[in-house]
């Protein structure tokens, strides 16, 4: 099968993991560029293309180029309706924008938050534990409400894996090993049962690889 379009990516990306798991579930094949990070995306290629200079950035083969990881997912995954990866019907194809929405608003936007925090991305380079906690608060509500939503449930909108449950895995992969240590995995066992599920499914099981997620969540190092 001859590749639907080119992906500049990496593989332990969240974003990448979202569309290669949609492609592979698809039964559709893209072909991933080599990719260095302060190169590859300085190129004039690759900003003729791409101006705004980040990844995952897809082009089709006839020119069409997207950006942004969701969106190229979903892109893929329209390709094959009868994948089931955008549901069975309209309102299921909605649903899975919604949880999409969610896991990524509601909670790998606080992991990433606190990501930066910890690492001292921010300019100012400050740390505030108050803040962190207010931030961690706000994610624990999101998986709160997601431990009670999935449970008794296998997958998030119909009978199989959708996209939905692939982003949600991908960001639930993320915060494992950023803000969820072992301690706070133990009070979402629906959450990581489903994590399980979908990334234990032999057509995706590669692309999320092994586990490694922390034992305690990641900490600001102490000043000398």
């Amino acid at each position: 099968m001859a590749p639907i379009g080119s992906l500049w990516g990496v593989p332990y990306q969240r974003q990448t993991k979202y569309i290669l798991s949609a492609a592979a579930i698809a039964g559709l094949e893209v072909d991933l560029k080599p990719f260095e990070f302060g190169v590859t995306n300085k190129s004039p290629e690759f900003l003729d293309k791409f101006p705004f200079a980040k990844i995952p950035a897809f082009e089709g083969k006839d020119g069409f180029a997207l950006l942004e990881g969701a969106s190229i997912a979903r892109y893929v995954a329209s390709l094959a309706p009868e994948s089931g990866l955008l549901g069975n019907s309209v309102k299921d194809a909605a649903l899975v924008d919604q949880w999409i929405h969610f896991a990524e608003n509601e909670i790998n936007a606080y992991t990433d938050i606190i990501w930066q925090m910890v690492e001292r991305f921010f300019p100012e380079k400050a740390y505030s534990e108050r803040i962190h906690r207010s931030i961690f608060e706000r994610q624990e509500r999101s998986l709160n409400f997601l431990e009670q939503y999935i449970n008794l449930r296998e997958f998030l909108v119909t009978d199989e894996i959708s996209l939905a449950d692939i982003v949600l895995a991908a960001v639930v992969q993320r915060a494992a090993r950023v803000t969820l240590g072992a301690a706070e995995r133990a009070l979402y066992p629906n959450i990581f049962a489903h994590y399980a599920r979908v990334t234990g499914d032999p057509r995706i099981k590669d692309i999320f690889g092994t586990v490694d997620f922390v034992e305690v969540p990641v900490a600001p190092k102490k000043t000398e």
